[in-house]
């Protein structure tokens, strides 16, 4: 899957399978998994038609209860928390079962 990030994020927790594009470096517009973070919200908002394919899924990373509250307002399809980030290939996998199989 094509992956743009919206935050720093260490790309050698996600499985050399996907393709990881940053979308402050640049992004060809195509991703399915878009990743951000607290800090990144807004420029996710401002730019995820322009950085995601028609159809993606959204992970936010939080750090605390207090981040799922702000992001549950912005249409977020799934979380994981910052110190869970090790285990990001096993939601990988089950988005690409369930939404691009």
């Amino acid at each position: 899957m094509k992956i743009v990030t919206f935050n720093d994020i260490d790309e050698s927790l996600i499985d050399t399978k996907h393709s990881v594009e940053h979308f402050q470096s640049g992004s060809t517009g195509e991703a399915q998994i878009a990743i951000l973070d607290i800090n990144t919200i807004f420029d996710y908002e401002e730019n995820k038609h322009e950085a995601c394919a028609a159809k993606y899924v959204s992970i936010a990373i939080i750090d605390d209860d207090s981040d799922y509250e702000a992001f549950k307002n912005f249409g977020i399809d799934a979380w994981i928390k910052q110190e869970d980030l090790s285990d990001i290939n096993g939601l990988l996998n089950l988005i690409e079962k369930r939404y691009f199989a």
